[in-house]
């Protein structure tokens, strides 16, 4: 595969340019990695260690005690699931932290020869003093692993059991902390309330995220949907951390791959650089471990739904120090709307290598091939021609036949990880992302139809297709140092991204000689009118670059209270050429340097349980909306604040956060009702003096044992000067809601669970043949349930219903597209 073509812009000068742009990071990288503490010796069996380490499940634990102190564990991973260690605070040698963390646990370290331990079961004893770690028995053996990592190795949901994590998380600031450590409201999507509810896709899951918002407009695979938060639309997609070029994640992105998804509201141009005020989601891929595990499951459900997927990872070589995962799925059905259907092809591979004790290195490569047929980028059009309300069935398309999106999304990547003995810890990372697309668009949402005859609706045609490459890279370090007497952590970093797309242009909506009226809509199949040709009229070649260097500390002042300040300089820049034939070329330059964005955060903690917590940032992000005339709106630009309390119970198995939130911004881009720019493009006005104002609650983990939930309350309003409520399509009130129970004492241990999710109206002005009417969609609520029963220890089968109620209702404001009917998806589950 090629790298991406040249910056049209590239002069003769450009080979300079780039030894300029090459040395500037070389030399930044070097000041980063300078940063960094020397490296220690290797510490002797003696050495003492400071530990602020928070109670997490302790297969976790001990990976970052062997991690960090080089200590030999051999772990047994059946011994260790679903056993909790306790919080380490203080210092302890590797020794002592090893017992301390199995305190209460019921297991015992049991020492080898060569200076590692074993965990096993621990013996009944008689009350006495606490053992300590001993030899083991004449003969026995001890089988040794090393456990090394870096990044994120204490942040696992997979097999938890839970609906939150106790781990660190780096999303909003890069430091690793926890969610009561954050100071902006967090969300995590674990990967067992993924597999509890059946959620397949990305937009699935961003459905039941709390604080969001799902507007879809049109089938999957389109560019017509969108996720708001806040009242604003997210914009802003990592994986891994890395910011991905656009929003193909929510257009056909799959779950399979990923661990968990994290999704941090409020702005975070701290580490993207540019953004809305909306949110940021993360998605952290699934990473072999250092034990065999294996699934393998079939789902079936309403539709024709039909899916397989095979998950098989652990180490490849004996000493467990290369390790490997490998994930493929297929799926295959139709949709309750006529004439679609899906198919998908997915492949996810990863390998990772400790080249020492305290160094991985880790590359993957993942493939996700969407095939749609019968897209409709839109639904029907709310009106009839006499200007009242339209109705259709919740199975009526507005698609073509002919209409489809194929989509093959390919991504490379590699990370290389070191820690230091002191603490402090390195990573680098680089993403390729190559998406090829190919949409052919067709649906009726022309003109309006006569109710008697069925006249008068006709198609909207197109076709755009291209292969945008992003490379991206990523380079921080963060750890701890010593200030008046206090341990504070620190991070240094800088990314960078290229985005290129050499894309043909066609006719576009109007091609010459094509009759795109339906003779009679009441009957219409989606044959004709047949597929137009789409001539093509020339090329468009865009190349967008984006850089930063970031910096941010957490000052620790008392043992209540944190102190996190931050800063990005960020530079950006987009080129534009378009070639049309038989015409000159036009060239198109945006650029922004040197733009800064701010952080700060303070974190009071007002008991073992409570904290609170206040933040800060600016908002900046250059916008692709026109004015009439054709002219690019100016940047958005604003200051984000948030002020709340959070909760940690059950030893941070239960969170709890409620939050206040303030966001005013100039340049908003609103839309103008039936106007357009000069290019054909919706034509937009920059808003000045925007606020937004809300609050948010969320509850998420284990209320009892066996007990968990997950959901939240969240209510925005945004409003321009003049106190015009602005973004109407957005409910200005969401709740969701979902629980589940696991009941030990029917056989093997049946789980039960259900949610609701409940928005307020929503509504869109300047419809219809009069330009000027109006469509409501009035609340609704719809309910999910799910249970799941283990037939034995290596099978399950679980069945989620959703829509129980059948509800009926738009999910748009600005086209007729219904949400799905009641439905049903059964799935049996293997495990090893």
């Amino acid at each position: 595969m090629t790298g991406p073509a040249a910056d049209p812009t590239e002069t003769a000068h450009a080979g300079a340019q780039r030894w300029h742009r090459l040395r500037r990071a070389f030399a930044l990288a070097s000041l980063v990695l300078l940063a960094v503490p020397a490296a220690a010796q290797t510490p002797t069996a003696d050495a003492a260690f400071e530990w602020h380490q928070p109670a997490q499940p302790l297969s976790s634990a001990l990976t970052a005690l062997a991690v960090r102190t080089g200590l030999l564990l051999g772990v047994d991973a059946e011994v260790v699931r679903g056993k909790r260690a306790p919080a380490l605070q203080g210092r302890y040698t590797a020794r002592e932290a090893l017992l301390q963390l199995l305190e209460g646990s019921g297991l015992e370290a049991v020492r080898g020869a060569s200076g590692g331990y074993a965990l096993r079961v621990a013996a009944q004893r008689a009350p006495g003093p606490k053992p300590q770690a001993e030899a083991p028995a004449a003969g026995g053996a001890l089988s040794e692993v090393t456990v090394t990592g870096g990044r994120d190795t204490g942040t696992v949901t997979e097999g938890t059991g839970s609906y939150t994590t106790d781990g660190a998380i780096g999303t909003a600031t890069r430091l690793e902390l926890s969610l009561r450590e954050t100071p902006q409201s967090v969300s995590v999507l674990t990967r067992d309330r993924i597999d509890d509810q059946g959620l397949g896709q990305i937009s699935d899951v961003l459905r039941q995220a709390p604080g969001l918002s799902f507007v879809q407009s049109g089938n999957a695979g389109t560019d017509a949907n969108a996720v708001y938060a806040r009242g604003f639309e997210v914009e802003n997609y990592q994986v891994d951390g890395i910011p991905q070029a656009g929003t193909w994640l929510l257009q056909t992105g799959d779950l399979a791959f990923y661990d968990r998804v994290e999704v941090v509201r409020g702005a975070t141009g701290l580490l993207n650089g540019v953004g809305t005020p909306a949110a940021t989601v993360n998605l952290v891929r699934k990473r072999p471990g250092n034990a065999l595990q294996a699934s393998a499951s079939f789902s079936a459900g309403t539709w024709n739904r039909q899916r397989a997927e095979l998950d098989i990872g652990g180490p490849v070589t004996a000493d467990g120090r290369v390790r490997a995962r490998v994930v493929a799925a297929v799926q295959d059905g139709d949709s309750w709307i006529e004439r679609h259907h899906e198919n998908k092809r997915l492949f996810y591979g990863i390998v990772e290598a400790d080249l020492a004790r305290s160094t991985r290195l880790s590359a993957g490569f993942e493939l996700q091939r969407h095939d749609n047929d019968g897209v409709a980028r839109a639904g029907l059009p709310l009106h009839f021609s006499d200007g009242s309300e339209a109705t259709y069935g919740r199975s009526r398309s507005a698609a073509a036949r002919w209409a489809h999106s194929y989509q093959d999304q390919r991504q490379y990547f590699a990370a290389l990880d070191h820690r230091f003995d002191n603490g402090w810890a390195v990573h680098a990372a680089f993403n390729r992302s190559r998406r090829a697309y190919d949409d052919v668009i067709g649906y009726a949402l022309r003109g309006y139809m006569d109710r008697a005859t069925g006249a008068g609706l006709g198609l909207w045609t197109n076709r755009w297709n291209a292969v945008p490459v992003q490379n991206a890279f990523d380079l921080y370090a963060s750890g701890p140092f010593e200030l008046l007497g206090r341990r504070h952590e620190l991070v240094l970093g800088y990314n960078a991204s290229r985005t290129h797309s050499d894309a043909p242009l066609y006719a576009g909506w109007n091609v010459a000689g094509f009759d795109p009226w339906i003779a009679n809509f009441n009957s219409w199949n989606g044959d004709l009118p047949a597929q137009p040709q789409q001539p093509v009229t020339g090329r468009q070649e865009t190349a967008t670059r984006q850089s930063g260097a970031y910096a941010t500390v957490r000052l620790r002042p008392t043992d209540a209270l944190s102190v996190i300040v931050g800063a990005r300089a960020s530079d950006w820049k987009d080129v534009t050429r378009t070639v049309p034939l038989q015409r000159a070329a036009t060239l198109t330059t945006r650029s922004e340097k040197g733009v800064v964005t701010p952080y700060a955060g303070v974190v009071v903690d007002l008991d073992k349980h409570w904290s609170a917590y206040a933040s800060y940032t600016s908002i900046f992000k250059p916008q692709a909306g026109k004015d009439r005339s054709g002219t690019y709106l100016d940047p958005l630009e604003g200051h984000a604040y948030e002020a709340g309390v959070k909760g940690a119970f059950h030893n941070d198995r239960l969170n709890l956060s409620a939050a206040v939130f303030q966001v005013k911004q100039d340049n908003l881009a609103v839309r103008l009702d039936n106007e357009f720019a000069p290019d054909g493009s919706a034509a937009y006005r920059a808003a000045k003096g925007t606020t937004t104002r809300g609050y948010e609650f969320e509850v998420a983990g284990e209320l009892l044992p066996g007990w968990q939930v997950g959901g939240g309350f969240a209510h925005s309003v945004a409003r321009d000067a003049a106190g015009q409520r602005l973004n109407t399509q957005v409910p200005k009130n969401l709740l969701k809601l979902f629980t589940s129970y696991r009941i030990a004492s029917i056989g093997n241990g049946l789980t039960v669970g259900g949610g609701l999710n409940w928005q307020s109206d929503t509504y869109s002005t300047g419809l219809g043949p009069s330009g000027h009417a109006r469509f409501t969609q009035q609340a609704y609520t719809t309910l999910d349930l799910m249970a799941r029963y283990p037939i034995n220890k290596h099978l399950a089968v679980s069945v989620a219903l959703n829509n129980v109620f059948d509800t009926r209702y738009r999910t748009s404001t600005s086209s007729s597209f219904y949400g799905a009917p009641r439905h049903l998806l059964v799935t049996l589950r293997g495990t090893y």
